[in-house]
């Protein structure tokens, strides 16, 4: 048999709730920033998203590039358009075709011209060795290999240190530059090259 409790009292609702809006009214004080903490957030943000701007624009002012040796002279074209490097391996001569197509090469099943740029610029030549090496020059439609003489690396350019070309690199090699580098870092119009009907190869019998 239950006995009932004797020490039961009825419930204040009325304290309840002034505690419960005590509680409230204690809670929004300590999530509420203050005017100071604000400006400070606001701040903390705004320097945040500065940092991220500055970020974006340095690298939208510099261009990464791969820089190789012709003639002992330093190349560099964007490595937006390079879709790899490898050595010159297997190369097969082409017939009827022009004197700066060394020829083709057979890259894992693609085969693809490779352009000497040494002759097509009208630079001296010299005999290939193991340093040589063939850069794949890409776009969305076309696709062929330069030689280069050795890789120096990869690296950035500021694009305002890129100043017009020098008196002394006429002929048809200015046609496609963007630039030269205070290190004297010619720099190559890789969509140009890309693009330009003279380097398209077509075989003849």
């Amino acid at each position: 048999m239950n006995t009932p409790l004797t020490n039961n009292k009825a419930i204040d609702w009325r304290e309840v709730e002034r505690r419960l809006e005590t509680a409230r009214i204690a809670t929004g004080h300590i999530w509420a920033p203050t005017t100071e903490d604000t400006q400070r957030i606001l701040k903390k943000r705004a320097q945040t998203l500065a940092r991220e701007a500055v970020s974006a624009e340095a690298a939208d002012a510099s261009i990464e590039v791969i820089e190789f040796l012709l003639a002992h002279e330093r190349y560099a074209v964007a490595s937006e358009y390079v879709r790899e490097v490898y050595p010159l391996e297997e190369l097969t001569p082409l017939p009827c075709t022009p004197a700066f197509v060394l020829g083709i090469v057979n890259l894992r099943g693609e085969i693809l011209p490779v352009i000497d740029l040494k002759k097509f610029f009208d630079l001296p030549e010299k005999g290939l060795t193991n340093l040589n090496k063939v850069i794949v020059l890409e776009s969305a439609d076309r696709v062929f290999g330069i030689l280069a003489d050795v890789i120096s690396g990869v690296c950035r350019i500021p694009r305002a240190g890129i100043q017009p070309s020098l008196p002394t690199l006429t002929g048809i090699r200015e046609d496609y530059l963007l630039g030269i580098t205070a290190e004297r870092v010619v720099v190559l119009d890789a969509e140009k090259l890309l693009h330009d009907e003279k380097l398209i190869v077509n075989e003849q019998a």
